[in-house]
């Protein structure tokens, strides 16, 4: 019988020979969820549990739940893959113990809830900022994280699973790309950022590659902050700002640039 699952949350930290372990009963009600099935539940929280992301799952503002995928198994040294239908390299995790995962982690969400279940993919549409503001506004999210050559095709069906990317590169598993989504979406979550304005400019919020940033000392081995930052007007500031945003993005990235043109005409019509 699978271990319940424990959940990332509301718990005084003490000092240990072990990893950092935040595990707790609880979290705020109503707080935002992410349940990750894993062969790795040691890996969570990770950089998860340090810095604003740590905090905030520490005062309940999100929790967070490793499901080990491992006591699902088939037999007695609990088997999770197989070979691949139709022969090939390397192992497919299997649908049968993925169901009984899953269906494990599907546990306690009430019905008709928005709570997306997201396989991370190489082979999956890319994640973006608009993604992590939509999951969000969901009550939790269910990441599956896939390892070896992934999973059977059958369960994505069953499920209904949506596939996502981090980029087009190979993770050796998807705890990375899990621990990834997760970050770009408790930051966003109220509160925990101490100035939520400050996501208001960042890349990608409005279709643009945020602006170069520059701070103490004002001249650096020969290199000076531009003048303009330093002129108290505000509004010139804000025109330099938009300006930087806009060569910066048609340099570095054509297709956003393209898209938010694009957005721009037809916002015009």
């Amino acid at each position: 019988m699978a271990e319940k699952p424990r959940s990332h949350g509301l718990k005084k930290v003490r000092l240990s020979a072990r990893p950092r372990d935040l595990m707790a009963e609880t979290a705020r009600p109503g707080a935002w969820e992410a349940r990750v099935i894993t062969l790795f539940p040691q890996a969570f929280p990770g950089v998860l549990g340090e810095s604003l992301t740590g905090r905030a799952l520490k005062d309940g503002l999100w929790s967070l739940t490793p499901i080990d995928l491992r006591p699902f198994g088939e037999g007695r040294h609990r088997n999770v893959d197989d070979t691949p239908a139709g022969g090939g390299a390397g192992m497919v995790l299997r649908a049968d113990v993925l169901s009984r995962a899953l269906d494990a982690a599907a546990e306690g969400i009430r019905p008709g809830a928005d709570w997306p279940v997201i396989y991370l993919s190489p082979r999956g549409r890319p994640f973006t900022q608009q993604d992590a503001r939509r999951l969000t506004r969901a009550e939790g999210v269910t990441l599956l994280c896939g390892r070896f050559e992934g999973v059977d095709e059958r369960v994505l069906e069953e499920y209904a699973i949506e596939e996502v990317s981090i980029g087009d590169f190979i993770l050796t598993g998807g705890e990375i790309a899990a621990q990834a989504l997760i970050d770009a979406t408790v930051r966003l979550l109220p509160n925990v950022l101490g100035n939520q304005a400050s996501t208001e400019e960042e890349s990608f919020s409005d279709g643009l590659l945020e602006h170069p940033q520059y701070t103490r000392p004002a001249t650096w081995r020969g290199r000076s902050i531009p003048e303009i930052l330093t002129s108290g007007h505000h509004g010139e500031i804000a025109r330099w700002r938009r300006r930087m945003r806009e060569e910066l993005t048609r340099k570095r990235r054509p297709d956003l640039w393209r898209a938010y043109l694009e957005a721009e005409r037809k916002q015009k019509e």
